[in-house]
């Protein structure tokens, strides 16, 4: 087993960018008009990597029931957040991604779409993380619960927080720092030896059961869901939705290998479903988002 070295951090809140990272990335639980104009901007302008005009993301933004109040509002947020920024030709403004708004729409686009893929079999290896936030520090704990959520930890025990896949642990890491732990926490890579079980110990560290039925949900949500091709209004809304809805799980969803989870479990069907109409409509969302 390797050890990461113990000694006495200061506790203090994280300021800055690491405040600003814990921001966006919470994000990625919520369901609201930023988040579905974030989603728009992850799925249609960064890979783009061009300006669009405010009219392409009010109608994207439109086909999904947002009002323009609304959508405007998200845009100016996302804007202050440094997402985006504007530019004016004339009467018209267009948008481009700000250098931390491509890096945070990239991160959100690599978990996303690779989610879900199959993963090599499991080493036996567990990360496990002993980190002690004070009580009274209730905005650092809510913070620190949040990154290593991120980073696909789950805590069976107060302080204590563990994950099956020991490649994990530069991320664990860079969560810690960023909520300025990093020198507080004892990280331990290595194999369980007797005790609890490796099934008990994720029935303690993750609720599955809860999980299961997200992914339910969204099979009965797009698994038959078929927007008609002569509308392209339709099969953009129908892409957003779908991406937005499918952005959450890897905020949720700790990616256990298979060995550690139930059978015939929903996620792999969930998965399958999203690839196969994220495919099926790509190419009509993404004409209709730019004509």
């Amino acid at each position: 087993m390797a050890a990461g070295g113990v000694t006495n951090g200061s506790g203090s809140a994280p300021t800055g960018s690491a405040e600003d990272a814990f921001s966006r990335r919470r994000e990625v639980a919520a369901t609201s008009a930023r988040s579905l104009l974030l989603t728009v901007l992850g799925e249609f302008v960064l890979p783009a990597g061009e300006p669009v005009w405010t009219q392409n993301l009010l109608d994207a933004l439109g086909a999904v029931g947002v009002e323009e109040k609304s959508a405007r509002q998200a845009l100016a947020r996302t804007a202050a957040d440094d997402v985006v920024v504007s530019e004016r030709a004339g009467r018209r403004v267009r948008w481009s991604l700000t250098p931390s708004g491509r890096r945070l729409l990239s991160e959100g686009a690599e978990r996303i779409y690779a989610h879900g893929t199959p993963r090599p079999p499991w080493d036996g290896r567990w990360l496990v993380l002993v980190v002690s936030v004070p009580e009274a520090q209730r905005a650092l704990r809510h913070q620190l619960r949040t990154q290593l959520a991120w980073a696909g930890l789950g805590s069976p025990a107060p302080g204590v927080w563990v994950c099956p896949d020991a490649a994990r642990v530069d991320e664990a890491h860079r969560a810690l720092a960023d909520v300025g732990l990093d020198e507080a926490a004892l990280v331990v890579v290595g194999g369980t030896h007797g005790g609890l079980s490796d099934a008990e110990l994720v029935a303690q560290a993750w609720d599955l059961r809860d999980l299961e039925a997200r992914y339910a949900e969204f099979v009965d949500r797009f698994a038959a869901l078929e927007p008609d091709p002569a509308d392209p209004a339709a099969v953009l809304g129908a892409q957003v939705r779908l991406v937005d809805a499918w952005r959450r799980f890897p905020f949720l969803d700790p990616q256990l290998p298979a060995e550690l989870l139930p059978p015939g479990w929903a996620g792999a069907r969930a998965a399958e479903v999203f690839h196969r109409r994220h495919e099926q409509w790509s190419a009509a969302a993404g004409r209709a988002f730019g004509s």
